[in-house]
């Protein structure tokens, strides 16, 4: 285990080390707003995929649990105020525990199989944010039948989002970069 993941583990971070963490948080942060644009996202019927799940699913891999949550939680919650305010409250739980379980799982299971560890943590992501987002879309609208309908696009954004973290961070190499910035930090 190499120094910087030890103090990782650890959750204390110092120096080039820390701001490197900071700035790699509030660039994921930016990307999920961003993302959580209609004119970024799959239009569907009745609605839009929005692509923002990618990045917290990515970022979630990388970060620790309260920087997984800055990305998810805070994140799609600037990104619905700002563009879709009805939602941003069931954005910052939902995106929050997602971000939250893919960091403890990707980083507190099956150590020495890390993308085995980011698949399930991604998928139980993905299960978390279609089931939040049902939950509150019924609680948000008052109307079960509107989030029901829904459910099919929720998977598919799940499902997408996952998929496209794992991509960038194991096939494009996101995960490599993000370890040797961490080592020359």
């Amino acid at each position: 285990m190499s120094n910087n993941t030890a103090k990782a583990t650890a959750g204390s971070y110092t120096g080039k080390t820390a701001t490197v963490r900071l700035v790699v948080t509030a660039l994921f942060m930016g990307l999920t707003i961003v993302f959580s644009m209609s004119h970024l996202s799959i239009p569907v019927p009745g609605g839009h995929l929005y692509l923002c799940d990618m990045f917290i699913a990515l970022g979630a891999i990388l970060l620790n649990p309260l920087e997984a949550f800055a990305v998810g939680g805070l994140g799609s919650f600037f990104g619905d105020m700002l563009f879709y305010p009805t939602p941003m409250f069931v954005s910052l739980v939902t995106h929050g525990l997602q971000a939250v379980a893919i960091s403890l799982i990707a980083h507190h299971t099956f150590k020495h199989h890390p993308k085995v560890a980011s698949g399930i943590g991604v998928t139980v992501g993905a299960v978390i944010m279609v089931v939040g987002y049902t939950l509150g879309k019924g609680l948000v609208y008052s109307t079960w039948e509107a989030a029901y309908l829904k459910l099919p696009y929720e998977i598919a954004q799940g499902v997408l989002g996952a998929v496209l973290g794992m991509v960038l961070c194991w096939v494009v190499g996101v995960r490599k970069m993000f370890n040797k910035l961490l080592n020359n930090a």
